[in-house]
């Protein structure tokens, strides 16, 4: 069975897409690619991509995000040019995911260590406010 993945890149990453499709083009592997401002569309059979997924994401495991997709590339009812041009359902989503990559990645960078969460501060009473002001004044 075919299938499509997102090799999509935080901006925050040293590999870049073009990295990412390069390194494809000279692989083993049988895929279709095609690069994209987010990273590469990799299409083929299901055990092959996943495979060429698991190499890539080596590259910079914190850094680098496979999502699944639904469609093939130049699939005429995703592709700008059958569709009259335009941003492509999904292609929203897929910015506003990619603007949270970096902080991803920097959780995942840090080895899983988690500082504690600072306890929220209780707002003053009226009554504690009443006894500064008397203490300050006398």
């Amino acid at each position: 069975m075919k299938v499509t993945k997102y090799v999509i890149t935080s901006s925050e990453s040293d590999i870049l897409p073009s990295d990412i499709a390069m390194k494809i083009y000279g692989s083993k592997y049988d895929v279709n690619v095609k690069e994209t401002c987010f990273g590469v569309m990799v299409n083929g059979e299901e055990e092959v991509v996943d495979a060429l997924v698991k190499d890539i994401r080596a590259l910079d495991p914190a850094g680098i995000f496979i999502k699944d997709r639904g469609f093939p590339p130049g699939d005429p009812r995703r592709c700008r040019g059958h569709r009259g041009g335009g941003a492509r359902p999904g292609f929203y989503m897929i910015e506003s995911e990619s603007k949270m990559l970096p902080m991803i990645s920097r959780a995942l960078a840090s080895g899983g260590e988690v500082t504690a969460i600072p306890e929220k501060k209780k707002p003053l009473l009226p009554s504690r406010l009443e006894e500064i002001i008397k203490e300050d004044l006398s």
